[in-house]
């Protein structure tokens, strides 16, 4: 057991934070074997999108993760936390477009395979950033199994997993409505789109009947989509347009005729009760086309554009051609009227762009079979959810499942494992890039020019990471993973796409528990985002103050599901708790006698004192062990906060100085004893939260590891609770405040030594304050105790105070010096009438008053009540003191 004392004089996370960083990886404390005799605990890192640097959000995500592994793995468990990147199909394409066009290149004009070349250049410099980030955090992950969704072992999984699809009968290739951005030019899913509210239009439409005088009148938010309309539709109970059912009218400036017909879809309530029937721009009118055999008819091109060739619209913007429309109709007599309207309308999430719901040949995954076992295990708690209520979101997601649009008119992503034959027409879809035609032999064969959603590579992602399809020893050994951490507002994107692919491909739920966190916000309450500019960079903050200070500061107050609030503060804050760490834990380390602690190891004659802490890591160390284990980290976090601050820092290293300080060997053999194990245990708990600056002062300890990440976990032990001893100290640190806050009110230097006279309201509390004399004089500098046997022997001339358990009396000349007091009492009491005199004079004045706020009146007559208050007790104290 050694010691070193070299401990820096005072804290700088800079000096020492990559130092121990590159030494843990060094040892490969993070790099854990596939032993199946051992327990295992495994996490997969949400990986983060190759698109830039990582925000807060990653910040605390991944400190919530790393306080779980290195709980774990100082339990025992043979943990491994897996990292890794998202390729980030859209996002990404779209961000190197850009940079490109900065350069004046345009992504079409150089070709797809020049375009990949320089997408890799990108991944490459940004999954480095990313990494380095992740070091920067202290996040224990094992980089000799990092991942990536485009890596060839991922392509792998991708390919077998969507051929297996295939196979069974799940994934198909059709036309349907899907949502599409003619920013991006590419096919969405839903979970890709955010409803935004916008101010809109209703356009009044009417539609003349064939053969009659009637005209029909529809309301339309689109009017642009009115080219593909095929039908007008009517509740087939509106007795308003029965006798209609079954003819035709005439479609406006394109004068086609469309038959009107009866669906239950119609509300007959809203509008006008008839509505105009677009199937190939509409998913709803999708359906009433299926039902009634309607045509399709796609008029809008991908860039967003109407595609209406022979006509002045062909080629026009779809808003423009709105515009232009709803001129023609108004000059034709065709517009009724126009009506103000806010309306949700459906957004692409990453550029914002308002999508298209148009008919488009895509691949599909039929998501009905696969949704139902993946509800079952969330309903059966095989998966659990914290906070459960996040199962409302899952489940109404998936209950109301919809067919998974997977294919994207992009080029950077994982390519559709389907191939063409140009000679006879086979489609071939296979795992392994075929040479030829399986059913002609033909070698011209050309594979599908899409790729698939981000979400398919990564919805494999717990398994995948681990060798899947392939059976590794690390697939065996480390799945299912343990728990998932990831935000809220992925549950529908990649929680439940996990929980369905792991059950379908492996048989098996992915993970035991999802653990919910909310969104970081700015001191305001608002969302972080470029154009709010209250962005902030985790890195500058680490730069700053250190990473265990922004962790700290991530997860103080931090609820599993709730959204946090960031404030600066709290992270200067979580800097001057490391710095007292630092501080008293070098006061320790500079007092340490190895010899005296060899000499004593096992002798407990403790103290009060060393009784009462010893009890009280005890008890702190079951408490935050269930903490942890309930992800409530921010509660634990505090506790371990109060714990080392308050009662550690504050009051036992305080208390055990005269004893460190005295000539009783055996006494400080005991207190170093005692000291080292509570600062040891107290680092250990920390250690997950904070783990840079636990690890800097373990290794100055003496202690039995090399190092506190694989130090084992402190346990609870109940020979230690001492819940009588801990009663004790709270009667004497109880009252130890109450003499100090007499002190502090009455401006008392501490070289002032002061009797204490004390009257026990409660039996144990008399006992208790006896034997914590010592810790009077030390700490609320007492010249001595006396106990009292009736409160009638209060001297006259006394201040008092009331404590837990009894009241205490210290006479008031053994505070002050008579003279001088009453000397600085009389100029108090100089000053106070004098603003009395200025307060009255001033509310006596009738023109202020007139014309005064009432508000400044009233403060005027609060400060004058305040004074003569504060009057009054001076001159009771000068009465008293004469």
């Amino acid at each position: 057991m050694s010691k070193r004392k070299d401990i820096a004089t005072t804290y700088n996370p800079k000096t020492f934070e990559e130092k121990l960083y590159n030494n843990w990886q060094k040892k490969g404390y993070f790099t854990p074997a596939a032993e199946d005799n051992k327990k295992t605990y495994t996490m997969v890192i949400p990986p983060p999108n190759i698109t830039g640097k990582l925000h807060l959000g990653h910040a605390l995500d991944d400190t919530l993760q790393d306080i779980i592994i290195r709980t774990k793995r100082m339990q025992g468990y043979n943990t491994l936390w897996v990292p890794g990147e998202d390729h980030a199909s859209i996002a990404t394409e779209v961000k190197v477009e850009k940079e490109l066009l900065k350069k004046g290149i345009v992504k079409k004009e150089m070709g797809r395979e020049a375009f990949l070349k320089k997408t890799w250049d990108w991944t490459h410099e940004y999954r480095e950033r990313i990494r380095n980030q992740v070091k920067k955090l202290g996040c224990s992950v094992d980089f000799t199994r990092e991942r990536f969704t485009m890596d060839a072992g991922l392509n792998k999984a991708v390919r077998r997993f969507f051929v297996k699809l295939y196979n069974d009968g799940l994934i198909y290739q059709g036309n349907r409505i899907i949502n599409w951005c003619p920013k991006c030019q590419t096919a969405l899913s839903d979970a890709e789109i955010e409803y935004e509210e916008q101010q809109g239009h209703f356009w009044n439409i009417r539609y003349k009947i064939v053969g009659s005088d009637r005209y029909l009148e529809i309301a339309t938010t689109r009017p642009e989509t009115m080219f593909g309309d095929t039908a007008i539709a009517v509740n087939p109970k509106d007795e308003r347009y029965k006798d209609l059912v079954g003819k035709t009218a005439i479609l406006p400036i394109v004068n086609r005729e469309i038959p009107i017909v009866s669906d239950d879809y119609v509300d007959m309530e809203f509008g006008t009760g008839a509505v105009k029937i677009t199937p190939a721009h509409d998913p709803n009118d999708y359906q009433v086309g299926k039902r009634h055999n309607l045509p399709e008819i796609v008029v809008m091109n991908e860039d967003g554009t109407i595609k209406l060739p022979g006509t002045k619209y062909d080629g026009m913007d779809r808003y423009e051609a709105r515009k232009v429309l709803v001129e023609d109709l108004k000059e034709q007599g065709f517009l009724v009227k126009i009506k103000e309207h806010t309306h949700n309308v459906g957004c692409h999430d990453r550029c914002g762009t308002t999508v298209e719901p148009m008919l488009s040949k895509q691949w599909f995954v039929r998501m009905k079979s696969l949704a139902q076992p993946a509800i079952d295990v969330v309903r059966n708690k095989k998966v659990k959810f914290v906070p459960e209520r996040f199962e409302k979101i899952y489940f109404n997601w998936m209950e109301n499942i919809q067919d998974w649009c997977i294919s994207r008119q992009l080029w950077w992503g994982h390519r559709i494992p389907v191939w063409y034959c140009k000679d006879c027409g086979e489609v071939i879809v296979s795992d392994t890039d075929p040479t030829k035609c399986t059913k002609c032999g033909s070698t011209n064969i050309e594979q599908d020019k899409d790729v698939l959603d981000t979400w398919f590579s990564s919805a494999l992602w717990p398994f995948s990471t681990l060798g899947w399809p392939d059976n590794t020893e690390d697939l065996k050994c480390f799945y299912p993973n343990n728990t998932l951490v990831t935000g809220y507002d992925i549950i529908f994107f990649w929680v439940a796409r996990m929980i369905f692919s792991g059950i379908y491909c492996m048989d098996d739920i992915p993970f035991e528990n999802v653990l919910i966190h909310g969104i970081v916000r700015d001191s305001q309450g608002r969302k972080m985002s470029k154009s709010l500019g209250n962005g902030v960079d985790p890195i500058e903050v680490i730069e700053q103050y250190g990473a265990d200070a922004l962790r700290f500061a991530l997860i103080t107050g931090n609820a599993p599901g709730n959204d946090i609030r960031y404030y600066p503060e709290k992270v200067e804050a979580s800097r001057n708790f490391a710095n007292k760490i630092w501080n008293a834990s070098r006061f320790v380390l500079m007092n340490l006698d190895e010899d005296l602690m060899d000499k004593y190891k096992n002798c407990k004659d403790y103290s009060i004192a060393d009784k009462w802490i010893l009890s009280r890591v005890n008890s702190l160390v079951k408490e935050v062990t269930y903490n942890i284990e309930k992800f409530e980290m921010g509660i634990a976090a505090q506790k371990i906060y109060d714990f080392i601050w308050g009662e550690f820092c504050d009051w036992y290293i305080e208390l055990v100085k005269p004893a460190m300080y005295g000539e009783d060997e055996k006494t400080k053999g005991v207190a170093y004893n005692v000291l080292n194990k509570v600062l040891t245990i107290s680092l250990q708990l920390l250690h997950p939260m904070m783990p840079f600056i636990t690890e800097e002062i373990y290794t100055h300890l003496c202690t039995e590891y090399e190092s506190i990440t694989i130090s084992k976990w402190p346990e609870y032990n109940d020979e230690l609770k001492d819940l009588e001893s801990e009663k004790d100290m709270e009667y004497v640190i109880e009252a130890i405040k109450a003499v100090r806050n007499v002190r502090t009110e009455m401006n008392v230097p501490f070289s002032r030594k002061a009797k204490v006279m004390v009257w026990a309201t409660e039996k144990s509390a008399s006992e208790s304050l006896k034997n914590g004399e010592d810790y009077f004089k030390k700490l609320a500098s007492t010249s001595e105790l006396e106990f009292l046997n009736n409160k009638g022997d209060v001297p006259e001339n006394v201040v008092s105070a009331v404590t837990k358990g009894a009241e205490l009396f210290i006479p008031l000349l053994d505070l002050v010096d008579r003279d001088k007091e009453i000397e600085r009492l009389n100029r108090e009491k100089g000053k106070l009438e004098d603003e009395i005199e200025r307060v009255e004079k001033k509310l006596s004045n009738k023109k202020f008053l007139l014309k005064a706020p009432k508000d400044v009146v009233d403060k005027e007559k609060e400060k004058a009540c305040k004074y003569r208050e504060m009057l009054n007790t001076v001159l009771e104290r000068i009465q008293s003191l004469k």
